[in-house]
């Protein structure tokens, strides 16, 4: 095919996202980096095995995502996280844990990451995951969700049943808003979620909106962590 200049142009609209893995295990490190970059709108610039030397790197090549092993050994994935935030506000990052961690779990939630994710996350769906981020969306893996949800007490529901059941008090949710907080809590995308409800995207980011203006939270995290922690659902 004759490549115009037209064609040229098109072609170099993409954005590439770059990518830096801090993980101290090579092989998961290896792994994580060949999945990625078989994307062709992914490409990994940093690896590092340690929060220092990965942070180094991030000041001379600022990625788009930082993909952050919260069990580093060290300076941990938590302290690394706030550090790259305060460094570097407009890198993204994803938190990888593990499924035995509870307590790193509940810690990492106010790190300031974008995405927080269990390490046997399906490439294709991490990959996804990078993208969001990219895009700046936030998104909580639904068992991180409930690693959070086993560590906290159990509380009652008062102040946010739907208005029906609600007394006076706390500004309540929907009943639809109620639903759709439950699917934001189990890591559902607003598309996923519209699917679920059988209503459009559009509806289902409106509800989301007002679900994070009424819980007086900046993201979907924060209002999922808060679901979470008061026992929402």
């Amino acid at each position: 095919m004759l490549r115009t200049p037209e064609t040229k142009e098109k072609s170099s609209d993409k954005k590439t996202i770059s990518i830096a893995i801090i993980e101290d295990f090579k092989l998961t490190r290896v792994g994580l980096r060949c999945a990625l970059n078989t994307n062709d709108d992914m490409h990994v610039i940093i690896e590092a095995e340690n929060a220092t030397d990965g942070l180094r790197q991030m000041e001379r090549n600022q990625p788009d995502v930082v993909l952050m092993d919260l069990g580093l050994p060290g300076m941990n994935g938590i302290e690394a996280t706030i550090k790259v935030k305060s460094m570097l506000p407009a890198t993204k990052v994803i938190a990888l844990t593990s499924h035995d961690r509870e307590e790193e779990v509940v810690a990492a939630l106010s790190s300031g990451a974008s995405a927080y994710c269990l390490k046997d996350i399906d490439p294709d769906k991490l990959a996804n995951v990078v993208r969001d981020v990219a895009e700046g969306v936030c998104w909580i893996d639904p068992m991180v969700a409930q690693l959070a949800l086993n560590s906290f007490p159990k509380v009652e529901n008062i102040g946010f049943l739907p208005k029906k059941n609600q007394g006076e008090g706390r500004v309540p949710l929907t009943e639809r808003e109620y639903e759709v907080l439950k699917h934001l809590v189990s890591g559902k995308s607003n598309t996923e979620i519209a699917k679920e409800l059988i209503v459009s995207v559009h509806t289902a980011k409106a509800h989301v909106c007002s679900i994070l203006q009424k819980m007086c939270v900046n993201d979907r995290v924060q209002a999922a962590v808060k679901a979470v922690k008061e026992g929402m659902v």
